[in-house]
């Protein structure tokens, strides 16, 4: 995969992240105020680490974050961060200790076919489960932020956060790259389960 060394790369190196996706995070949470100190954070999809990098700045010392990945997080992070290399459709219940979160991020993407239509259908799995995860694991009234691929998939994404939370918007943030098809999805208020 070709890397693309863009000013939120090169800024991204400058400012300590492990990867540009730091910036993605940062404008989600300057437009509607994700992070705040104290919070419990869960991240899907963590590696390499520019997430919890961020999410690290704005809710800790008195807050916690967990960080789930199938691949490994190789970076050094404060000891508030927990993080656990495993797939999330085989999570262990213990990880999540026995108290809830008030935000659940994902940034999980599939690996890419290429194929338009198989990708986005990957990337509607893997959202169907962090949205079965928050079910279980968000706190009433929590948040959750997902990428997602667009294409007809979508569709049925955006149903199933209408019906989850009190509120959902889309957005894409200006760090996406232009030719990228991501875009978040972020639904406010998790109803009672």
């Amino acid at each position: 995969m070709k890397k693309i060394q863009d000013h939120y790369f090169k800024e991204a190196r400058k400012q300590g992240y492990a990867a540009r996706s730091a910036f993605k995070l940062e404008e989600m949470d300057r437009k509607f105020r994700l992070l705040r100190k104290g919070q419990r954070v869960l991240d899907l999809g963590c590696a390499p680490g520019s997430w919890l990098q961020y999410a690290a700045k704005r809710v800790l010392p008195e807050g916690s974050l967990t960080g789930v990945d199938l691949k490994p997080v190789k970076i050094n992070l404060p000891d508030q961060v927990r993080t656990f290399q495993k797939d999330i459709y085989m999570l262990d219940e213990t990880i999540f200790e026995s108290s809830q979160f008030d935000l659940v991020l994902s940034d999980m993407a599939p690996d890419t076919t290429g194929i338009p239509s198989v990708d986005s259908q990957r990337s509607s799995d893997l959202n169907a489960q962090a949205l079965l995860l928050a079910k279980r694991h968000l706190k009433s009234g929590g948040t959750l932020v997902v990428k997602a691929f667009q294409g007809e998939p979508l569709n049925q994404l955006k149903s199933d956060f209408r019906s989850s939370f009190n509120s959902f918007k889309l957005f894409k943030p200006k760090s996406s790259r232009s030719e990228s098809v991501e875009i978040y999805l972020l639904g406010f208020g998790m109803s009672p389960q």
